[in-house]
């Protein structure tokens, strides 16, 4: 029975996570609606990561609109994003593929949009899919987990049984198949947790980080805790995979990029996707479902090249004796507190001290470096010619540009027709609908089109168009998917 005891523990246990949880304060802020709704918006759905500069220009757009709806918000789009990023809302990182920067959600972030996105769309929490998922789970663990080699042999014995009974029926003829309602349902219990993933990753990669940090604050905390990190260091262990979470993540990882189990991964997708109670769904969950596995794929990867990085830059710290450095400056910083506290009732911190710290580097130049002036090097001794203006063939000047570019522009209006037509069409369906003007440029431009808007599917397609010779051109090219129009 719970007791007074129990109450006050659980009290001041929220009190303090109301305190420090980033998810719930971000809840419980004035703006949250504002802050869910934009962020939600660009990084909440198929875009988890944008460049600094793209997001703080969508965010400034999205500002002037809620601004004409009566939204008091005093401060431009780039005040919020650092102060979104300083609550904890938004992580700002290196970009991988270029020289600035990206946000992205925090895990906080992402747990307060996906409980504000239950309660604005519930859907039923006690469900048959669910039931039978948690029993079979129940099942499996009781199984593998038991000694007993005549209990495990009689449980092994029994589904087989079923197992054999099941496949007499199917050859006899009698298939029980799922009515459309009970398989939404299951659908739509696997993309609820599909939903759950980005936040997950983000958990993923906090605990790294966290992990990664406790390791250097180790190595230069107390002589044991130091010895023993590098001991592990110069013998080879890798700290951060040989953790509990490296471990986790590396069975992970390694089950995710099995050839084997991601055909099968995709041969499922496509079944279901076949079924006619697919239609019952939103285009965003179809889309969820076919993006499943390139999806973990992608942040598996990602966790793993930051676990690489962490790892070698452990080593690197150790390596290169920056430790001892940091201890002994760490030691020294500990030296100025304690003469500080001791100082403290004498005296106060602002008092002058009449004491002058001369710097301690200066800066170095030569004489050789200095250049005199000279006023010849900017007189202008050319004369300037005037040309007349003349009238501009624009047809001319617009088939000059489509000789030597892609017109990207005409080849993203047409898969934006044909996704208006038939939903979601490959590269062959929209070059049945609007022939290749270009030749291969149109090929091309469509393929490069296909990396940033198309998902990739098991085999080949045949395309045909014709050529600058006024020939026909056939070719085979592996399938894509166009499931929103391009950018």
């Amino acid at each position: 029975m719970a007791t007074l005891d129990d109450a006050l523990a659980r009290s001041l246990a929220l009190r303090r996570l109301q305190k420090d949880d980033v998810s719930w304060k971000l809840m419980r802020a004035e703006l949250a609606p504002v802050i869910l709704g934009i962020l939600g918006t660009h990084l909440g759905g198929e875009v988890r990561r944008m460049p600094v500069a793209e997001l703080v220009e969508a965010v400034d757009a999205d500002l002037d609109g809620l601004r004409d709806l009566g939204f008091d918000l005093p401060l431009v789009a780039q005040a919020y994003c650092s102060a979104w990023r300083s609550d904890g809302y938004l992580i700002r990182r290196p970009s991988d593929d270029s020289r600035g920067e990206t946000y992205e959600l925090s895990a906080a972030a992402l747990g307060a949009l996906r409980t504000l996105t239950a309660l604005a769309d519930p859907r039923p929490a006690i469900t048959e899919s669910r039931l039978t998922s948690i029993a079979h789970q129940l099942s499996a663990l009781a199984t593998d987990t038991d000694p007993d080699q005549t209990r495990r042999l009689s449980t092994l014995l029994a589904q087989r049984e079923a197992l054999d009974a099941e496949i007499s029926r199917v050859r006899a003829g009698d298939i029980t198949i799922l009515d459309d309602a009970r398989a939404t349902e299951r659908t739509r219990e696997i993309l609820k947790q599909i939903t759950e993933l980005p936040g997950d990753f983000a958990q993923v990669r906090m605990r790294f980080e966290g992990l990664n940090r406790l390791l250097h604050e180790r190595l230069i905390e107390s002589e044991d805790s130091q010895r023993k990190v590098l001991g592990d260091v110069f013998r080879g262990v890798d700290l951060i995979a040989d953790s509990d979470a490296g471990r986790s993540f590396s069975h992970f990882l390694r089950l995710v990029l099995d050839p084997e189990v991601g055909a099968e991964f995709d041969r499922d997708i496509d079944r279901v996707l076949d079924r006619d109670f697919v239609d019952e769904l939103e285009p965003a969950e179809r889309r969820a479902l076919r993006r499943l596995l390139p999806t973990l794929k992608r942040e598996g990867s990602d966790i793993h090249s930051v676990i690489t990085a962490f790892a070698r830059g452990l080593r690197r710290y150790v390596q290169s004796q920056q430790y001892q450095r940091d201890r002994a400056l760490r030691g020294t910083i500990r030296e100025g507190l304690a003469a500080a506290l001791r100082a403290a009732p004498h005296t106060k911190p602002y008092r002058p001290t009449q004491i002058d710290i001369e710097l301690s580097g200066v800066s170095l130049s030569s004489i050789g470096a200095l250049r005199p002036h000279d006023p010849s090097d900017f007189v202008v001794t050319s004369t300037v010619s005037t040309n007349a203006a003349v009238d501009v063939d624009w047809q001319q000047l617009r088939d000059a540009a489509r000789d030597t570019e892609i017109d990207f522009d005409e080849l993203s209006a047409n898969v934006r027709a044909v996704i208006d037509e038939l939903g979601e069409p490959t590269i062959a369906q929209i070059l049945e609908r609007f022939p290749a003007t270009q030749g291969v440029g149109s090929v091309i431009g469509l393929l490069a089109l296909a990396d940033e808007s198309a998902v990739a599917e098991i085999g080949d397609e045949h395309i045909s168009w014709v050529g600058a010779d006024g020939s026909g051109r056939t070719a085979p090219i592996p399938r894509h998917r166009f499931l929103r129009t391009p950018a």
